[in-house]
C-alpha cells in the first residue's frame, strides 16, 4: 500500500490500551468520544479508548475495506478468501458509541472531525429515531456538512422492518441502505426419533451426531401453569418448568414478542466448552418460525440449535404430541452455497415511506446484510461457547442493515477510484439506476413474506457495482437541490442559513409537494388526487456514456395509472451532455393506495431505470 496522502490531517488518539503506533498505512486514524465529551479534536488522552470491544465497528470496517485474507471462516463455516468491498482503501475509525449508547453530540463531532481530517467517504451503521427532524438529527446535520464539502455519507436504513414508515436516515443527501440475503445458507438438520429429517437453518457448532437420541419438550406442554400457556409456547423465560426441560431439546414457537437470542441465553448460558460438557438447562433448542423464509440471526456456538419453518414445525409438534417419549437430535451446521432464491429482502430491514416526507423515496438501495462473514473482536466467552481446544474466532457472522451499509461504502470507494472526476451524487445515481430487481432465479426479488418486493422494501433495488461503473446516464442532485428540499419541507431561510452557513434564498413558491421535483434518481409523490389534474415532475439526465447516443423511454406502470414521458426520446450529441424531460402522472382509473413502477431509458447499450412510488388518494 502506498504512503498516506499528505492531505491527511487525522490523528491516532492514545489510551491505556491503544498507542499511536497501533495505526499503520491501513488504519490511518482512530478517534474516540465518550458520552460527556463535547469535543475531542485536540484531546489525545480523553477517557475511553478507540478500541472496539463490541465488534460492530470492526465487522463493518472489515466489510467496507478489509484486505484479502485467505482461508477465513467461522470455525470452518463459509471458508474462503475474505476481502472488503474496497480492499485497498484506507480506514479511519471514529468511535462515537459505547456499547448500545450513542451520543448525538459525539456522532456530530465525529462527522465534523472526519470532514476536517480529510476523509473521502463516511460510512455510518447507526440508525437514530426516525421521528427526528432533519435539522435536529445529528447524522442528517453532519451528513449535510459533509455533502457541502464533497464527502459522501452512506447510512443504514434501520432494523425495524417489516412495517411501513420505519426507514431511518432519510435525508436526500444520505445514501440509505436496506438489507438483503446472499446466496449462501447455513443448514442444521433436525432428525426426529421417527426417522423424519427436518431441514433447519442456524449457525451452530454442535457435536451431536445422527446416532444420538435426546428427549424433546414442547414449551406449551411444560408450562408452569395454565395461565401462561401462550408464553410457554414461545418459551418466554420463566413461563415453563425448568425441571421438565432439563436434559431435553426445547421446542418453541417464534414470536416477535420474544427475542430468540434471549430464549437461548436462558437455556444455554452455562455451557463449559473446555470441559466438553453441557451444564445448561436444555440440551438443545428448536425454534419454529411462523414465516417460511428464515435466516440465521446469530451464532449459537457449540449449543445445538436450529430454526425451522412453520410447516416443518407442525410436523415436529405433531410428532411430540403423538408420542410418549419423543426424541430428536440436531446436527451441526453445514454451509450451503448457491442457495436460491437470493437476494430476498431481510425481514428486519426497515421499510419506506419515510416518516418525515413521502415525497422522497427511501431506502435508496439494498445490499447484503444477512449472516455476513467479516472480522470480529475475539471473545473468550461467546454465547453458546466455542469448540474445545479452539481459540476465539477472529471472523464471524453478523446481520443487519449495519452490515449492508459498508457493502455500499466499498462499492462507492471502488467507483470513485475508477471515476475520480465523478461527484458522489453521480455515483449514487449510477448505483440506483443500475440496481437489480431480479434474484438468482431470474424472477423478481421477494421480501420475507414471499411477496414481490416494492421500492419501499428495496428502493431502486439490489446494488450491482459492475453495472454501475457504466450507467450511461446519471441524475445529479446538487447542494442547491438540497437547499430547495429544506425550503420545500418548510424550514425558514434563517434556519437553513444557520445550518448551511450560506446566504441561500428560498424560492418564492415553497410547498412540500415540490420535493418530488428535485433532481433525485427516483420519484415519489405522497398525494396523487384521483379527482385532480395531471401531476408532472421534471428530471435532468447527464450523459456519461458515448457522446453521441439516443435514449428511448419505456414506462412500466400499474393498471389504472397513466404515466407519460415527454420527450420520449433523448438525443445526445457532441457538446450536449444534459437534457431534461417531464413525467406526467394521471390516476383517475387507479385504486387508492400506493402504486409502483419505473421509467427506463435505453440506448441498446445501457438501461437506466428510475423507479417511482405514487400514493393515490
Amino acid at each position: 500500500m502506498n504512503e498516506i496522502p499528505s492531505r491527511w490531517k487525522g490523528v491516532c488518539m492514545e489510551s491505556s490500551d491503544f498507542k499511536r503506533s497501533n495505526c499503520n498505512r491501513k488504519l490511518i486514524g482512530a478517534r474516540f468520544y465518550n458520552l460527556t465529551l463535547a469535543s475531542s479534536k485536540n484531546n489525545t488522552e480523553a477517557p475511553g479508548s478507540p478500541r472496539d470491544y463490541g465488534g460492530h465497528g470492526t465487522h463493518t470496517a472489515s466489510t467496507a475495506a478489509g484486505p484479502h485474507v485467505p482461508n477465513a471462516s467461522y470455525f470452518g463455516l463459509a471458508r474462503g478468501t475474505a476481502r472488503g468491498g474496497s480492499p485497498y482503501s484506507r480506514i479511519a475509525s471514529y468511535k462515537a458509541c459505547e456499547g448500545r449508547a450513542c451520543s448525538g453530540a459525539a456522532i456530530l463531532q465525529a462527522i465534523e472531525d472526519a470532514i476536517e481530517d480529510g476523509v473521502d467517504i463516511i460510512s455510518i451503521s447507526i440508525s437514530l429515531n426516525s421521528h427526528l427532524d432533519y435539522l435536529a438529527d445529528p447524522i442528517a446535520i453532519g451528513a449535510f456538512h459533509a455533502e457541502q464539502m464533497g464527502i459522501m455519507v452512506i447510512c443504514s436504513a434501520g432494523n425495524d422492518g417489516s412495517t411501513p414508515f420505519t426507514v431511518k436516515n432519510t435525508a436526500p443527501w444520505i445514501l440509505t441502505v436496506g438489507a438483503s440475503t446472499i446466496d449462501r445458507d447455513f443448514q442444521s438438520t433436525v432428525l426426529l426419533g421417527n426417522g423424519k429429517s427436518i431441514q433447519g437453518t442456524a449457525i451452530n457448532l454442535s457435536k451431536l451426531s445422527r446416532s444420538m437420541s435426546i428427549p424433546l419438550a414442547y414449551g406449551k406442554n411444560i408450562a408452569v401453569n395454565s395461565t401462561v400457556l401462550s408464553e410457554a409456547r414461545r418459551c418466554q423465560p420463566g413461563s415453563y418448568d425448568p425441571e421438565k426441560v432439563a436434559g431435553k431439546i426445547l421446542v418453541c414457537i417464534q414470536s416477535e414478542l420474544i427475542d430468540t437470542k434471549e430464549v437461548m441465553q436462558s437455556v444455554a448460558s452455562n455451557i463449559n466448552a473446555e470441559e466438553k460438557s453441557f451444564t445448561s438447562i436444555a440440551k438443545g433448542l428448536i425454534i419454529v418460525n411462523d414465516d417460511e423464509t428464515i435466516w440465521p440471526s446469530f451464532s449459537a456456538g457449540i449449543f445445538p440449535y436450529s430454526e425451522v419453518g412453520k410447516l416443518a414445525g407442525l410436523q415436529i409438534i405433531k410428532y411430540i404430541n403423538s408420542n410418549k417419549n419423543p426424541t430428536a437430535t440436531i446436527l451441526p451446521t453445514v454451509t450451503v452455497p448457491g442457495y436460491k432464491p437470493a437476494p430476498v429482502v431481510a425481514y428486519f430491514s426497515s421499510r419506506g415511506p419515510g416518516m418525515l416526507t413521502q415525497n422522497l423515496l427511501k431506502p435508496d438501495v439494498t445490499a447484503p446484510g444477512v449472516a455476513i462473514l467479516a472480522a470480529i473482536v475475539p471473545k473468550p466467552t461467546e454465547l453458546g461457547g466455542i469448540p474445545a481446544g479452539e481459540k476465539p474466532a477472529t471472523y464471524g457472522f453478523q446481520s443487519g442493515t449495519s452490515m449492508a451499509c459498508p457493502h455500499v461504502t466499498g462499492a462507492v470507494a471502488v467507483m470513485k477510484s475508477v471515476h475520480p472526476k465523478w461527484s458522489y451524487s453521480m455515483i449514487k445515481s449510477a448505483l440506483m439506476t443500475t440496481a437489480s430487481v431480479y434474484d438468482n432465479r431470474g424472477k423478481r426479488i421477494t421480501n420475507s413474506s414471499r411477496s414481490y418486493a416494492n421500492p419501499h422494501d428495496i428502493g431502486a433495488g439490489e446494488i450491482n457495482p459492475l453495472r454501475a461503473l457504466n450507467p450511461g446516464l446519471v441524475f445529479t442532485t446538487s447542494t442547491k437541490d438540497y437547499f430547495r428540499f429544506l425550503c420545500f419541507f418548510g424550514y425558514s431561510e434563517k434556519k437553513i442559513r444557520k445550518v448551511s452557513k450560506t446566504k441561500f434564498n428560498c424560492p418564492r413558491k415553497s410547498t412540500e409537494k415540490l420535493i418530488s421535483n428535485i433532481n433525485y434518481p427516483s420519484i415519489s409523490i405522497s398525494k396523487l388526487d384521483r379527482r385532480g389534474a395531471v401531476r408532472t415532475v421534471r428530471r435532468t439526465a447527464t450523459n456519461v456514456g458515448s457522446p453521441n447516443a439516443t435514449y428511448i423511454s419505456l414506462v412500466n406502470a400499474p393498471s389504472g395509472l397513466s404515466v407519460k414521458v415527454f420527450p420520449e426520446k433523448l438525443v445526445f450529441v457532441e457538446g450536449v451532455k444534459r437534457m431534461s424531460f417531464k413525467v406526467s402522472f394521471y390516476s383517475k382509473q387507479a385504486s387508492t393506495g400506493y402504486h409502483f413502477g419505473s421509467i427506463t431509458w435505453s440506448d441498446n447499450q445501457h438501461s437506466v431505470r428510475m423507479v417511482f412510488a405514487l400514493n393515490v388518494v
